[in-house]
């Protein structure tokens, strides 16, 4: 089984878990926490993600650990249950299939928006609104500005690309023009 596929399995139960027994929101600000404590302390990441060390020197690492963090229960129980696994390399994509799962869980989708050039603050909720009406969910939008659209917008929300640029508008003319000569 990959990391991914594991990590995802650990999400869902974590969600539900979270749902019953804690903030869920409060559950992914101690993940992120989290990994980045691993990733801002290399020797602690290499002990903990070490194969050659073992998981009883490991879990000695985390009890002296846990009175200092101030996690809830459900992620102190988490960060157990994977050291007791060796699996603690498995965090950082822990904590991206958990985001996920919290974003469709909380109905939240995020879109990112390129212009040609920066959007007014008033065409920006504009936009939101549009797209929080055609997802029905909450949309937390992103800006970015490309001068190559010359005109227009591209948005992306997940994989889908809605693409009303006037860089794609002369692309398709040209494209129909060629296929009728």
């Amino acid at each position: 089984m990959t990391a991914r596929s594991s990590a995802n399995r650990y999400a869902r139960a974590l969600l539900d878990v979270a749902r019953a027994e804690a903030d869920p929101q409060a559950v992914e600000q101690e993940l992120a926490a989290l990994v980045e404590l691993f990733h801002g302390h290399a020797d602690l990441w290499k002990t903990m993600t070490n194969p050659a060390v073992p998981v009883t020197r490991k879990r000695a690492i985390v009890e002296t650990l846990l009175p200092k963090l101030g996690l809830t229960r459900v992620v102190e129980k988490l960060l157990v249950l994977m050291t007791n696994r060796d699996r603690i390399a498995l965090f950082p994509d822990l904590l991206g299939a958990y985001r996920s799962r919290l974003m469709d869980y909380l109905q939240v989708v995020r879109a990112n928006v390129t212009s040609a050039v920066a959007l007014p603050a008033d065409r920006v909720a504009a936009l939101e609104a549009s797209l929080g009406a055609l997802t029905g969910r909450k949309v937390l939008m992103t800006t970015s500005t490309d001068a190559g659209l010359m005109g227009g917008v591209v948005t992306r929300i997940g994989s889908t690309v809605y693409d009303g640029s006037v860089a794609r508008q002369l692309q398709k003319m040209k494209e129909r023009l060629a296929g009728n000569a």
